[in-house]
């Protein structure tokens, strides 16, 4: 099974997550920008990743409500 690089900021590590709990989502910024995502989680905790919107849409995650 593939995995998906996340950043840990309260380790301060890099870990791998299993893509079947990887999902997208979307983030609307206080000046009405969209910034694309994805999450995965680790140990208990949500990780988020930033991606760009190419890289978004070309993702085959299921859409996170």
């Amino acid at each position: 099974m593939a995995k998906v690089e996340f950043y840990d900021v309260k380790t301060r590590t890099k870990v791998q997550v299993d893509e079947k709990s990887v999902k997208k989502t979307t983030f609307t910024t206080k000046t009405g920008q969209t910034r694309y995502g994805l999450r995965g989680e680790h140990d208990g905790r949500t990780l988020t990743k930033f991606v760009s919107k190419a890289d978004w849409e070309k993702a085959k995650y299921e859409v996170a409500k």
